[in-house]
């Protein structure tokens, strides 16, 4: 099953897919600000591995216009929740343990949603991204465990990584990864540890 999501805002709509094999292990928030190659290659492994997959863009038409729009975390974390609220609204997806995949900008965004819905979220996977800029009281208070994927030359994102994890307290793994590495299988692997609980 493929459905088109719609979520509107004060801002403008943001639009997504929901795909949805026959009997889901679980569904995986693919929360994004942009298309992106890795996203395709991720999805259709995950789909293929029996997981519902609700790709959303957390900006607006209007909003790519800008190149800072991604740096609102606030604004991109509370998007984030309406769609995880929305998510357990509808009746294609509310029965089905969730999870977060997110990557780059929206990294912080999606740390600072799930620990602001650490009942429904099972677990994170983050691809880069500044994961600190989520704030000291959002990585405290972070219960889904956390895989946190980086290349290997990211040098950024490592020591925004290793600045975030003092203040971690929940379950959190780092995994260095090769530029053009798969990282579909870390990805699935995860996500089916702490869905199948």
């Amino acid at each position: 099953m493929n459905r088109h999501i719609l979520l509107h805002t004060p801002h403008g709509s943001l639009h997504g897919q929901l795909e949805r094999p026959e009997a889901p292990h679980g569904l995986i928030v693919l929360a994004r600000s942009h298309h992106q190659p890795v996203d395709a290659a991720i999805t259709a492994n995950l789909a293929a591995r029996g997981y519902a997959i609700l790709a959303m863009e957390l900006l607006t038409a209007h909003e790519l216009q800008f190149a800072d729009a991604t740096q609102n975390v606030p604004r991109l974390a509370q998007r984030l929740i309406e769609i995880l609220d929305l998510a357990r609204r509808d009746g294609d997806m509310q029965d089905l343990p969730l999870g977060i995949l997110a990557s780059g900008d929206i990294a912080p965004a999606a740390i600072r949603a799930a620990a602001q819905r650490d009942a429904l979220v099972k677990a994170v996977v983050c691809h880069g991204g500044l994961i600190d800029r989520a704030g000291v009281q959002s990585l405290e208070l972070l219960v889904a465990p956390l895989l946190m994927l980086i290349d290997t030359d990211d040098d950024s994102t490592l020591a925004a990584y290793r600045r975030a994890a003092k203040h971690l307290r929940g379950l959190h793994e780092m995994q260095l990864a090769a530029i053009g590495e798969s990282l579909e299988s870390l990805v699935a692997i995860w996500f089916s540890r702490f869905f199948c609980r």
